[in-house]
């Protein structure tokens, strides 16, 4: 019996991201992650040598992708929940913080690790089943045309050029550590 149980959920959880996955905001959202992910990774075919065209458009996709959640999505579903934060908002915002810090510092191949494995937790949280996309989603459901059309025209991020300095990797670490990420245990673990 239990067997059939545990298939008949699995079926349901299946059917369930099937649904959310055909959504409007879903989709823009996700597509937009594929997208800024793809930038990544030509920038960085050859860690020695990052590609700094492909780079600069990483920083200023994720940086606006930032922008369109912090500044449209995230408080159009808190409106629409009666003014109260939605369960993720707190920690998808640590994380934009310790993702924007990371966008201050030249990517080396540590920081670049770090980048991705941040990333990979980020949008899982965002994009899995219960997560925040699909929280939006239902909350916003008779707006999607009117949040499309404010997404589709923001603007791009200004970018000044890498700090170097110690101190803005360190800002960039604290970060991370406030939306519970480890700098040095990350890039241990990705660079070993």
């Amino acid at each position: 019996m239990s067997f059939f149980v545990s298939l008949h959920y699995i079926s349901f959880i299946i059917i369930l991201k099937a649904f959310i996955m055909n959504t409007p905001i879903y989709q823009f959202f996700t597509k937009d992650h594929h997208r800024i992910d793809g930038l990544l990774d030509k920038a960085t075919e050859d860690m020695n040598n990052i590609k700094e065209e492909y780079y600069h458009q990483f920083r200023t996709g994720l940086l606006r992708h930032i922008k369109m959640e912090e500044k449209i999505l995230f408080p159009a579903a808190q409106k629409a929940n009666g003014g109260a934060p939605l369960r993720l908002a707190p920690k998808l915002r640590l994380d934009h913080g310790a993702l924007t810090a990371l966008m201050v510092v030249p990517p080396t191949p540590e920081v670049v690790k770090v980048l991705r494995a941040v990333l990979e937790v980020h949008d899982r949280i965002e994009e899995e089943v219960g997560g925040m996309y699909e929280a939006c989603e239902k909350l916003t459901q008779n707006q999607t045309e009117t949040l499309l059309e404010k997404l589709a025209a923001t603007t791009e991020v200004p970018v000044h050029p890498h700090n170097r300095a110690d101190y803005a990797l360190g800002a960039a670490k604290r970060a991370l550590d406030r939306a519970g990420f480890d700098y040095d245990e990350l890039a241990k673990r990705g660079l070993g």
